[in-house]
Parts: C-alpha cells; sequence; structure tokens
C-alpha cells in the first residue's frame, strides 16, 4: 500500500507487510491488534513502537510510562498509531553482577523486537546508564527510523541545607563513615534525603552522560537531553518528538544517516566539554561497531584531549543537573565549542547539529564556563597505553588528583575484588599513600561483565591520615558519577591474557598521563618467566549455561566497545519467512 504521509511525501511502509491485504493472513493480523484501535489503524497510518525501559526495577526509568504517553498522543496528533513495546531495562543500583553484563543481551533483544514486528518507526524510551546506549545499539542495527526521548535527571536532593551529588555523595560519605568523620546514624539520614524525586543520576554520571552523547549523535529532539525528569517540559518535548517521528519517518531518515564519522567527532568534543562518564568510550565505541564507522580509543584523546572543560557538575565540579539545565543546558555548551564541531553531522530534524544550536545563552557562568575561562583548559578523556596496556587504558584527568597524574609507586595487587574486600582494611597490608592499588580479574570476561569497582575505596587507615586519592588500576570500569585518579578499561584485561595478569605486589607502576604511558617496570627476564596469578584465574567466571557462557565466549574486549562478536554491524529491518 502506498499512502501520503502525513506531511504529503508518498510513504511505503514496512507494516503494511503484516496488515495490507485481504489473504487470511493480513486478516489475522488485524483482527488481533485492532483492539480498541481507531477503525482506519491499519489503512495506511504508519505504526510507531514506543521501545520501553520502564521497570520498578530499574527506579531511574519508573515514569517512562508516563512519558510513554506523552509520546503517544503526539504519535496520534500526527496521524500515526503509537504502540508500547516494553523492553529489557537494567537497573544500574539493583541488577547483579553488573548491569554492563547485560547491555548486549538488552540491546539484541530489542533489535529483534523491533525487527520480528510490524514496525515503521520506533521512539527509544530510555534514562538509567545501559538502556540508552544498548538501545542506540539496537537501533543502529536494525536501522528503522528512530529517535531517543532521555527520561532526565532527578531534581538536587540535600542533606542539612547541602546539596547532594547521587553517586559522586554516596562515595564521598561512605569514605567519611569509614574514616570515622561520620557515624552510620547520619549516613542512613543522609540515605532518605538523596533521591528527592523521579529521574536518573543528577550528577555528571553515566546516565546524564548518554543522554547527552545520544543529543551529540544526533538522535534526540534539540534542545531535550538533560531536561529534569519532573519538570512538565519533558513532558511537552516528548509530545513534539512524538510528533517529530512522523516526519522522520516521512523523510526515511535512518541512524545510518544521522549516526556518522562525523557525529562522533561532536560527540567526542561534548564529552570533554561536560566533563562526561569514562562509559561513554565503551558505549561509543560498542554503537560505532554496530554501524560499521572507524573509531578507536585514539580518536578519543586526538579528538577531545585538548578540548576544554565547562560544565562545572559533580564529580569534576560541584553543581548538579538541575543546574546545569537551568544555566543553558547542552546547546549553551555547544556554541562555546561551536568552532570544534564538524558542521556536516545532521539530527533527526534533517538540519544539522550546529544549525540546532541556534542562539543558545548562558545563564549561569558559574555551572557553564566560557571558552575564555573553562573549569579545566584542556581535561578530555586521556588514553594510555604501555606494557601495562598494550591495548590502551583510559583516565578521565578532569575527576583525577593533578598531583598524581604523574606517579610512580609500588603496586598492592588484588586478585578478584572478594580479595580486595577482604585486605584492604588489613592492618599488614604493605600499603602507603605512594602505593598503587591494581584490582584485576575484573574485565569483561573475567568477572564476567566488567563493574564499576575501578573506584576502589582507599585503605581505611590511610583515609584516617587525610589521604583521600591514591594511583588506582583495574581492567574494570567505575561509575561515572566517581572521581579519583583511576586507570581503568586497561586492555587486554587479565582474564584475556592482558599483563595485568603479571603484576606482583612490590613491582614499581608508572604514569605518565601527560605522556600518555602506564608501565611495570620489572627486569625482562623475570617479567618473561612469569604466568598469570593463579588465585585471579581461580577468582574469573567459568560459567556453564545460558546468557553468562554465551557472552564469556563471545565478547571482545574494552578496546572494542564490550559488544559480543556476533552483534557487530547491521542486520536492517528485513524479516525471513511469515509466522502462518
Amino acid at each position: 500500500m502506498n499512502q501520503p504521509s502525513h506531511t504529503g511525501v508518498p510513504l511505503r511502509l514496512r507494516s503494511d507487510a503484516w496488515y495490507s491485504g485481504s489473504d487470511r493472513d493480513a486478516f489475522l493480523h488485524r483482527a488481533w491488534s485492532r483492539r480498541g484501535l481507531p477503525a482506519d489503524a491499519f489503512d495506511g497510518r504508519p505504526q510507531i513502537a514506543l521501545v520501553n525501559t520502564a521497570s520498578d526495577f530499574t527506579p531511574c526509568n519508573a515514569h517512562l510510562d508516563e512519558v510513554a504517553r506523552y509520546v503517544r498522543d503526539g504519535v496520534h496528533e500526527s496521524g500515526g498509531i503509537a504502540l508500547n513495546l516494553p523492553t529489557v531495562s537494567l537497573g544500574e543500583t539493583l541488577v547483579r553482577p553488573t548491569s554492563m553484563l547485560w547491555r548486549n543481551l538488552a540491546a539484541m533483544a530489542a533489535e529483534e523486537l523491533m525487527r520480528a514486528n510490524p514496525i515503521d518507526a520506533v521512539v527509544l524510551l530510555g534514562g538509567c546508564d545501559k538502556t540508552i546506549p544498548a538501545l542506540l545499539m539496537a537501533a543502529a542495527s536494525v536501522d528503522l527510523p528512530a529517535l531517543v526521548v532521555p527520561g532526565g535527571p532527578m531534581l538536587t536532593g540535600t542533606f542539612r541545607g547541602q546539596a547532594l551529588g547521587c553517586g559522586t555523595d554516596v562515595w564521598r560519605l561512605s569514605e567519611e563513615v569509614r574514616s570515622g568523620a561520620l557515624s552510620e546514624a547520619d549516613f542512613r539520614a543522609a540515605e532518605s534525603s538523596m533521591i528527592r524525586s523521579r529521574g536518573h543520576c543528577n550528577t555528571m554520571g553515566t546516565a546524564s552522560t548518554m543522554g547527552l552523547m545520544a543529543a551529540a549523535l544526533g538522535m534526540v529532539p534539540p534542545g531535550l537531553a538533560g531536561t529534569p525528569a519532573p519538570d512538565s517540559r519533558l513532558l511537552s518535548g516528548a509530545n513534539a518528538a512524538g510528533r517529530l517521528i512522523l516526519d522522520v519517518l516521512a523523510a526515511d531518515r535512518r541512524p545510518s544517516q544521522v549516526i556518522t564519522r562525523a557525529s562522533f567527532h561532536n560527540a567526542i568534543v561534548t564529552l570533554s566539554a561536560i566533563g562526561g562518564s569514562t562509559n561513554a568510550v565503551v558505549h561509543l565505541l560498542a554503537l560505532a561497531g554496530r554501524l560499521g564507522v572507524p573509531l578507536s580509543l585514539a580518536d578519543f584523546d586526538e579528538i577531545g584531549a585538548e578540548v576544554p572543560l565547562l560544565v562545572n557538575l559533580q564529580p569534576a565540579g560541584r553543581h548538579l543537573m538541575e543546574d546545569f539545565h537551568r544555566a543553558g543546558g547542552l546547546a549553551a555548551v555547544l556554541d562555546e565549542v561551536r568552532d570544534l564541531l564538524d558542521p556536516t553531522a545532521i539530527t533527526v530534524t534533517g538540519r544539522t547539529l550546529v544549525e540546532e544550536i541556534g542562539d543558545a545563552q548562558i545563564w549561569d557562568e558559574d555551572v557553564i564556563r566560557r571558552r575564555a575561562t573553562p573549569l579545566q583548559p584542556a581535561a578530555g578523556i586521556a588514553v594510555l597505553f604501555g606494557s601495562l596496556a598494550p591495548a590502551g587504558a583510559v583516565i578521565k584527568p578532569a575527576a583525577a588528583s593533578p598531583h598524581l597524574l604523574t606517579h610512580r609507586g609500588p603496586a598492592v595487587v588484588f586478585d578478584s575484588i572478594e580479595d580486595f574486600h577482604a585486605r584492604i582494611d588489613d592492618p599488614q597490608l604493605p600499603v602507603t599513600p605512594d602505593s598503587v592499588l591494581i584490582l584485576r580479574g575484573c574485565g569483561p570476561r573475567g568477572y564476567p561483565g566488567m563493574p564499576e569497582v575501578s573506584n576502589m575505596p582507599l585503605p581505611s587507615r590511610l583515609l584516617a591520615q587525610g589521604v583521600r586519592d591514591m594511583v588506582r588500576i583495574c581492567d574494570g570500569r567505575m561509575s561515572g558519577t566517581a572521581y579519583g585518579t583511576v586507570v581503568l578499561h586497561v586492555a587486554p584485561e587479565a582474564a584475556a591474557g592482558g599483563p595485568l595478569a603479571l603484576v606482583r605486589t612490590g613491582d614499581m607502576i608508572v604514569l605518565d598521563v601527560p605522556g600518555r604511558r602506564i608501565d611495570v617496570e620489572v627486569d625482562p627476564a623475570q617479567w618473561a618467566a612469569r604466568q598469570p596469578s593463579e588465585a585471579m584465574l581461580a577468582a574469573c567466571a567459568n560459567p556453564q549455561r545460558g546468557w553468562q557462557r554465551l557472552y564469556v565466549d563471545h565478547v571482545g574486549g574494552a578496546e572494542t566497545g564490550v559488544d559480543l562478536d556476533f552483534l557487530r554491524g547491521s542486520s536492517g529491518d528485513a524479516v525471513g519467512r511469515p509466522s502462518h
């Protein structure tokens, strides 16, 4: 059926393959789906899926059912039919052993559901850390016209008159308890004050970062990313997004056309300017792999390392996402780095990202700094290579202690997270403020799933002495809300034969962030004779069945985005045989 779209552009609908005609199968598809829909629902009206990650087990996304209703209204007002498509949801704070283990499963499930159903275009509803990356990966692989509606950050909570950054202040307050500076009773009292409203973390953690990354890639309606979850403007923006998806469909504007090499360039510039999460590195690399766009770890350094940090938000600064939105939001930041952006990258509107910036203004220059007065002059993600990380590692200088960015100290090695927790506060542990804490066996294969454990808590006896940062090295990740001088995503990981598996307590570690090096100083003959730690190998995962077995057998390293080898690339939206 060739129908005119709501904009007057001839449109061939993918859903016609299910609903058009008068044969038995078309009858069955229409009859079973008609329940309560308008009489003309299948007469050439576009079928829009609201791919929805709302779940009570993902507290940050629990409000997305309400957001979906406003998207639905916008779709219906513009002539489409909106249908809710719940998909795998991942709650960062609840899922064990780590939500990163399930990101690829969530992406695969969403992709297959989009391909298998009579869908013409999709609106992706996500918020918590892994949900937006998973949805973007899925949309890239199925490549139907799509856009993203981020769920938005929560409002600022306060405790005894002080603003609390969820995530960042969890790490800070928990260390204060361990040092004896904060009572457990006060710690529990702060717990009920931190989460003030619906929405995801209000720091520049991974959830906020990925909502803004989706916008920098061009996949979010301009001006929507970063809108606080309780703000009524999120709902009006959701309604507008429901209208916009019909335009995106009419133009046949697909993720593969929007998310290009130029888009990744702009995302990396944005990541640096906002002081975004290191987790964006693995998510962007995975997304690029789905699209076949060449992107490497080195690109994050080459494009973003010299970009100034303009956003004064925790964990790199002091404000929170509600302040960021009030101060002008993403458009105000992009206006300050306009000359660094690739002007060819488009958005879901069809206009370029640079065009969509418009005449953005900064309304609070302490929250969003001018280019001439940055929070830090060059604070993008730094990519390190060396004898400890032949395939690379990353560090976020904006969240690190400047005096530790060049450091030489003896290693204190932990073979697993259990080993770390058992010994970190041992009075006999040979640790000083100059020591380098190394935690291994926490990569994609080893854990499995690459957990957020790299920002290891410091030894309590050093905390009591006033020490608040040390060099830490790990093949896992850390929360985007975390801070400290942490080298993470070390690749190859220890469980895959990386050099991290050979390090011993007492080995001298040399960190040189300005020189982009991370090395271990050991006599070459001794090094060549070493074998991986048996304790680490014993602690590494060896699942026998299910998703974890499939994951361990097929997952790639951090340097390629931690995707499964058979999921890289796109399969398009074509469906094989009919079901009846």
